[in-house]
């Protein structure tokens, strides 16, 4: 196996840090950092349903995820300019969005809506992960503040979430892919669990041979480790 970043074994993850309330203007914050990969993940609370919910006595979270112009090496065109959606961005932000929804008790949360903002400031594999766990813990602390100001009697939560990239390069299962490792996997894999081991979702693609049952457990247990890891992580920005 070829020497990995940050000198770490197969089962290993880049380091982890979460910063929480880093955008004092929003109800929730944290920036997330993987490694090379930073994401920003703000939270905001609207006394609001979209219209088609109104009446049902019930709350809503939804999604947004886009990639600043210069996370990447070569500059990305905002959407604003291209006239249109990113594709790829609207697939990842439709992904967080169900995975912050299984953990919300939306009847808890009433008639309102939150908008959880995945912003990458700098991308190095493994986007789409950061962004669910460091979500995770704006939506969580944008509902304490709540809480705190008297606007809900509890957090409406039902467990916590948080998300790990993992493959077969070069036919061995690494945890927590970066760039370098992700452009050439055979396998890619996107796992995404509650806090209490619950998968939530699996993405997995076989870029150049089919993946094994076997593998798929190995990368499994991989993901599973490295998503308890997170969730400490987590536990420890929101002060769960």
């Amino acid at each position: 196996m070829a020497e990995r970043s940050y000198e770490r074994s197969s089962a290993e993850m880049r380091p982890v840090e979460i910063e929480p309330g880093f955008v004092r203007t929003a109800h929730g914050s944290a920036l997330i950092s993987m490694g090379e990969t930073r994401v920003i993940c703000t939270a905001s609370i609207a006394d609001e349903v979209p219209r088609w919910m109104r009446g049902r006595g019930r709350g809503w979270v939804t999604a947004e995820y886009a990639m600043l112009p210069a996370s990447t090496n070569e500059r990305k065109q905002r959407d604003s300019v291209k006239g249109r959606p990113d594709g790829r961005s609207t697939e990842i932000q439709r992904l967080i969005g169900r995975s912050l929804r299984v953990v919300t008790d939306f009847e808890a949360l009433g008639e309102r809506a939150v908008w959880v903002d995945c912003d990458v400031l700098q991308a190095d594999g493994g986007t789409r992960c950061a962004s669910i766990t460091g979500a995770y813990v704006a939506l969580h602390l944008a509902l304490a503040a709540a809480v705190e100001r008297g606007e809900l009697e509890s957090v409406p939560l039902t467990g916590s979430v948080a998300a790990l990239s993992v493959g077969m390069v070069d036919g061995e299962a690494l945890c927590d892919l970066d760039y370098s490792e992700d452009s050439r996997a055979e396998v890619d894999a996107n796992v995404v669990m509650t806090g209490d081991g619950g998968l939530v979702e699996v993405q997995a693609t076989a870029e150049q041979t089919p993946l094994s049952r076997a593998s798929l457990d190995d990368l499994l247990g991989l993901a599973e480790a490295g998503i308890a890891e997170l969730r400490l992580a987590q536990e420890q920005a929101t002060g769960a």
